[in-house]
């Protein structure tokens, strides 16, 4: 305690170290949550929820968010925790995927290309034209997009997000494989495993090249 007269305050000077010191215990345990990598798998079917309330708060500031008068349930389930993961992008997003027919999906990919993430999308030839797919709404709004040559089909299902976060498993990002099937998805934030993924999506990419397309050459 201090007393007048002994030339210092030596209690204040040590609660304020000692305060500044938890202060920096806190700020660094809190560092050291949001570096912690991330760790996640997922199972499918996922259970019926709305998710419209979780789309419409991505869709950035201003955005009216409204509850949504549907009757099913708010809860966290695979979907909810995958469109989480999406939405985390700031920079950018790499999708390989088989079959995208997806809505509550194709919709984040589309709030993320409005909110200035670079969103690049390769896909299989043979059903990205089928009844419900998502390729041409992605497409429409300006999005990237790229489709084998009919060498084999495309069958890969991944993505990466802001190049350091890996998203696969078995799962087609389609309503039916969502809610219906068995599958399983893995989120991972590893570089040894997700840099690998990124070599491949860049290969495939560069090969999917609309200028290295057989009937353009056939043209010329």
């Amino acid at each position: 305690m201090w007393v007048p007269g002994a030339g210092g305050r030596p209690g204040l000077a040590v609660a304020m170290a000692a305060a500044a010191a938890a202060c920096l215990a806190v700020a660094m345990a809190a560092r050291r949550w949001r570096r912690r990598p991330v760790r996640e798998v997922l199972f499918f079917p996922s259970p019926p929820s709305c998710t419209e309330e979780l789309l419409a708060e991505a869709a950035g500031p201003g955005a009216r968010v409204q509850p949504c008068p549907c009757p099913l349930p708010r809860s966290d389930c695979s979907l909810s925790r995958l469109l989480r993961r999406l939405l985390s992008a700031r920079r950018s997003l790499d999708i390989c995927l088989f079959a995208f027919s997806c809505p509550q999906l194709g919709l984040a990919v589309r709030l993320l290309h409005r909110r200035g993430v670079r969103v690049r999308v390769v896909t299989d030839e043979q059903y990205m034209g089928l009844r419900g797919s998502q390729i041409g709404l992605l497409r429409h709004a300006g999005i990237q997009v790229r489709h084998d040559q009919g060498h084999g089909y495309m069958h890969h299902k991944f993505a990466i997000v802001d190049r350091r976060m890996l998203i696969t498993g078995s799962l087609n990002w389609t309503t039916q494989a969502i809610q219906s099937n068995r599958e399983n998805v893995l989120v991972v934030e590893d570089a040894e495993y997700v840099k690998p993924y990124l070599d491949e999506f860049e290969r495939i990419w560069e090969e999917y090249n609309p200028t290295n397309n057989r009937f353009l050459c056939q043209g010329q």
